[in-house]
């Protein structure tokens, strides 16, 4: 490889970096505002910006790395106590975060460049903020020490171990207390080593059975601060001995070969007060182990040598627990350039076809030696699809963090007080959907804000809570994920969207519709009842784009209101676009295939099942009475009917509508092909598949072809 193609991927590694960088930055300046005392956040931010400018100035991004050296200047003075993480700080590192990423656009995609007078603006506001913070020192922040930190200064983030030393009164029966359940309690804050001291003991003869002797000496290897382990000894009796000590932090980016570094036997027992140096240097020129010599020399009790072994086994462990977990998470991921897994999953999709191919050759020829291979590549291929599709699957979560932003400045642009939360963050969809779900979300999210919260004032007023919330949720559903996101504002006001609807002439004055026929009309291009044009809403595009990508996705969409009290949109979306489960049916000389997890069930259609009541088509199953479409008559299939038909019965949003065939073929491996640009328009049919013999099969989009049914009723019903 030259020097030149060496730099340019080093570059695009950069390039990677740098992006998630930056997303990382995002989310930490967004907590740090939440919680501006949190020095793990502000070390977070500070390591970003500092990655950030050294790589950037390594692989020739000057202007990035002169930019960002500035931001990263003003972050150290936060670091080392002389600022703090004010909101104007934080509104103004966030603008920088936005130049840095226009920046680096422009120098690889040949985006519009960013101005000098932005950088600069942003610059000259850092310092002069940096400037007033020097000089009016605020007296509540400590000033920076180069004494070592407090040992009730952790605060939870970092792996610690502590040495608790609990000695009991003698009476502590008298008062009905147990010391055993602190001990469990201390086991739930972490890894726990107990040594019982029982040096005190009197002999039998003089022994008290009221009367308590054991004291306990206790390594704790916890992620807590010294104030959980405090909290477990809040209603100690004034007579008991506790003395709580850090011993070590477990710093994860230590150097690996640390097994030197662990304590010798010897320092410990000084270190713990049991045994001066003095002492300990008079026993080290004997040839015996230390602590053979000092219990033989009388120094120290045998218990007390116990205690500080296991003390130094315990250090050891979770020393290596450390190593081995930070070792494991630097080998356990690679970086993949996403074009390379989409070449990956067509090519697996290559091989699940032919794989068909092979199936069908070796049931037509019933050679056993044949069907043998063709179910080992079946098995094999099967494996080889689903460990393929788990490597694209991502946590949403990722996705999620992107829209606080979003949230964050859009409610402070309409006067809003919004917090939006999260659940389900560690569902994981394929990274395609991932990518195609952005735009819709953001305009759900930016719907809400506008139409749904309401302002400070209003919510008062109507006796609410002034800041309102919107939550964002994903769970795992069969095939599908669920993506909830909900608002606690006004909710749709129904008699608007009517009136808006009945101005368009979509629907007649006097038309009865149901809710989600009404709230439908919302997803209509060019629809909206916001009264004034603004730079949020007000030009009916946003909801268009939700329904047309959803649609895309082969999702569906439902939306849930009540007035006054807020609205819930929920979208379903497969986990992948790549490769489902089908249920490959036939009628006459063609073939289809409908998405299995949409299919409830298959029966055969009875000539007395079947009827028509103004102008539908129904079926009776098991006194329910189920809406049909033929297949032959809705694509206009020449050919006899087939003696005996079925029927597919499927359910979507909670509508159940049956597809009739002629035949159930069985289920199939379906790995989808898009029409092309030509079939764009074709909303029922949302791609093919090749089949084992090479012939095509189109995929039924069971959504769009439930909603025309619906809309087929709708009109039958008025026309009667």
């Amino acid at each position: 490889m030259s020097e030149s193609q060496g730099l340019d991927a080093g570059r695009e590694v950069f390039l990677e970096e740098a992006a998630e960088l930056l997303e990382q930055l995002e989310e930490s300046l967004l907590e740090l505002e939440e919680s501006p005392d949190d020095i793990e956040l502000v070390g977070s931010v500070f390591r970003a910006l500092h990655t950030i400018k050294g790589s950037g100035a390594m692989f020739g991004f000057d202007r990035v790395s002169s930019f960002t050296h500035e931001v990263e200047t003003v972050f150290d003075q936060v670091r080392s106590g002389d600022m703090e993480a004010s909101s104007e700080l934080i509104d103004l590192t966030l603008g920088a975060r936005d130049i840095i990423r226009g920046m680096l656009e422009e120098a690889t995609e040949g985006c519009a460049e960013v101005p000098e007078e932005d950088a600069q603006k942003i610059v000259t506001a850092l310092q002069t903020l940096a400037g007033s913070a020097q000089s009016e020192p605020d007296a509540s922040v400590p000033s920076p020490s180069t004494e070592e930190p407090a040992e009730d200064d952790d605060n939870g983030n970092h792996l610690s171990t502590w040495r608790i030393r609990y000695k009991p009164p003698l009476d502590v029966f008298a008062n009905g207390t147990n010391p055993c359940h602190l001990l469990e309690d201390l086991m739930e804050l972490g890894e726990c080593n107990i040594v019982a001291m029982n040096d005190e003991i009197p002999p039998l003869t003089e022994l008290d059975p009221e009367q308590f002797h054991i004291g306990w000496d206790i390594l704790l290897t916890t992620d807590q601060g010294k104030g959980a382990i405090e909290d477990v000894f809040i209603f100690v009796d004034d007579d008991s001995e506790l003395k709580i000590e850090l011993v070590e932090h477990h710093d994860s980016d230590g150097d690996e070969d640390t097994e030197e570094q662990f304590k010798r036997l010897g320092d410990i027992l000084v270190m713990r007060g049991e045994l001066s140096r003095e002492q300990l240097a008079d026993a080290l020129s004997s040839q015996k182990c230390i602590g053979e010599i000092l219990v033989d020399k009388g120094l120290i009790s045998e218990s007390k040598v116990s205690a500080a072994l296991q003390e130094q086994e315990h250090l050891k462990k979770a020393n290596t627990k450390v190593q081995t977990k930070q070792k494991a998470s630097t080998e356990s991921s690679i970086r993949v350039p996403s074009s390379k897994l989409d070449q990956l999953v067509n090519l697996v999709g290559e091989l699940v076809t032919v794989q068909a191919r092979l199936t069908q050759e070796a049931d037509t020829r019933k050679d056993p030696e044949l069907l043998f291979l063709a179910e080992e590549v079946e098995r094999l291929s099967a494996e080889l699809r689903d460990n393929t599709m788990n490597i694209r699957m991502v946590p949403i979560g990722s996705t999620f963090s992107k829209f606080r932003r979003v949230v964050r400045d859009l409610s402070r642009d309409l006067g809003r007080q919004v917090v939006m939360t999260t659940a389900g963050a560690e569902t994981e969809l394929d990274k395609t959907v991932i990518e195609k779900l952005n735009d819709p979300m953001v305009h759900l999210i930016r719907n809400s804000l506008d139409h749904g919260v309401e302002p400070p004032e209003v919510r008062t007023a109507a006796g609410k809570d002034p800041e309102g919330s919107i939550h964002l949720e994903a769970e795992h559903s069969g095939s599908h994920v669920i993506i909830r996101v909900t608002d606690d504002g006004a909710g749709i006001d129904k008699e608007k969207i009517r009136k808006k609807a009945v101005e368009r002439n979509l629907m007649e004055a006097d038309a009865e519709v149901s809710d989600q026929e009404l709230y439908a009309f919302i997803f209509t291009a060019g629809f909206s009842t916001a009264t004034v044009v603004s730079s949020v809403s007000g030009r009916g595009v946003g909801m268009d784009v939700v329904r047309t990508n959803i649609e895309e996705l082969r999702g569906s969409i439902d939306v849930k209101s009540k007035k006054g009290e807020g609205t819930t949109v929920t979208l379903k979306i497969p986990l992948t676009l790549a490769i489902i489960e089908g249920l490959l049916t036939r009628v006459g000389d063609e073939c289809y295939v409908l998405p299995l997890a949409s299919v409830e069930e298959c029966v055969e259609l009875e000539e007395e099942d079947a009827g028509a009541e103004r102008g539908r088509n129904l079926v009776n199953l098991r006194g329910e009475m189920v809406p049909y479409v033929h297949l032959r008559r809705h694509f206009d299939i020449h050919g006899d009917r087939s003696e005996v038909e079925q029927i597919v019965v499927t359910r979507m949003d909670g509508h159940r509508v049956g597809f009739v065939v002629d035949e159930v073929i069985g289920q199939h491996q379906t790995v989808i092909k898009n029409l092309g640009y030509l079939y764009r328009d074709i909303k029922e049919i949302s791609g093919a598949t090749i089949l084992g013999d090479g012939t095509l099969a189109l995929i039924i989009d069971v959504s769009s072809l439930i909603d025309e049914t619906r809309g087929q009723q709708l009109q039958a019903s008025i026309a009667a």
